[in-house]
């Protein structure tokens, strides 16, 4: 099993530095490389009769309406972990991220990296069940169904479906465990005898950090991205959509839908009924049995007691 990257105890040798010109990539291939050294895989999943074939999904505003960070730190201030006044810089970034339907590179960079400072000194164990709370309380009502439905197309085809989020990797982790996935690749956090240091390895897996991710991925489980799909609703995603073969673009901001537009890739809206009558989403009975898929692999999650 390789090291973890997470912590300073790591025996791994490290990596050549960097020429300069690569430089101000460093911390988003350093992340990109941790989020993948530290991915899990669900263990009845591993075998796949099309090993090389795989699909990765965003997880805010592609698979579930509004930020994934921001329902964790509300519900680390229902527990005490911070003043609830303290969560109104959160609030409003949901808010603008809902209303505008865009993510801002900042915006969420701070938002992770002020949530990880509030868990500084607690234990992973402790935040992992916070964390299984908020998916049950707060995220499972908001997952789009006609992109699990997708994501189980690819499931059902014989292929491994990973989440790749900003969120740390965590709660991106109970998510896709919760649906059924297979596995997911998040902000990684610094952990020493299983408690958060408050620091991140690298930066917040964003934008370009997400395709080192996948590359990252793709080495270590045998992938050809030529072979796999991409979904996101966000611009600051066209480096991992352009790095795959079948690139997606799910409830577009503005500027994703023009370039996915410019580029021939497929483009889904699912954020309201108008849209969705356009390009024909399934019968209400089809979403039915989406709903039903998703139940069934939270209650089935919820008895391996995650």
């Amino acid at each position: 099993m390789a090291p973890d990257p997470r912590s300073k105890s790591s025996t791994a040798p490290a990596d050549p530095p960097p020429a300069a010109a690569e430089l101000p990539e460093a911390p988003a291939v350093l992340a990109g490389r941790a989020a993948a050294a530290a991915a899990e895989v669900e263990a009845a999943l591993l075998a796949t009769p099309d090993p090389t074939a795989g699909a990765f999904f965003d997880i805010d505003n592609t698979v579930v309406r509004g930020a994934s960070i921001f329902y964790l730190a509300l519900g680390l201030a229902q527990r005490g972990f911070f003043k609830k006044r303290d969560v109104i810089g959160f609030a409003k970034g949901q808010l603008k991220f809902r209303l505008a339907g865009t993510e801002d590179m900042a915006d969420m960079a701070d938002a992770t990296e002020v949530a990880l400072g509030f868990v500084a000194g607690h234990e992973v164990n402790e935040v992992v069940l916070i964390g299984r709370e908020v998916f049950d309380d707060k995220i499972a009502g908001k997952v789009y169904g006609q992109t699990l439905a997708l994501a189980r197309a690819h499931l059902d085809a014989g292929q491994r479906v990973w989440l790749v989020s900003a969120a740390p990797v965590e709660l991106a982790t109970i998510i896709a465990k919760r649906l059924g996935l297979t596995g997911a690749l998040g902000t990684v956090s610094e952990i020493q005898g299983g408690v958060y240091t408050g620091k991140l390895v690298g930066k917040p897996l964003h934008g370009p950090a997400k395709a080192e991710a996948i590359r990252a991925l793709a080495a270590r489980e045998g992938l050809d991205l030529s072979r796999c799909a991409a979904y996101s609703d966000s611009s600051n995603d066209i480096p991992m959509l352009s790095a795959v073969g079948q690139p997606c673009a799910i409830n577009p901001d503005s500027k994703l839908r023009s370039h996915a537009r410019d580029m021939g890739w497929d483009i889904r809206d699912y954020r309201t009924g108008r849209k969705a009558a356009k390009i024909g989403l399934p019968t209400l009975a089809g979403l039915g049995l989406v709903a039903g898929i998703a139940a069934g692999a939270i209650a089935i999650d919820r008895r391996r007691r995650l």
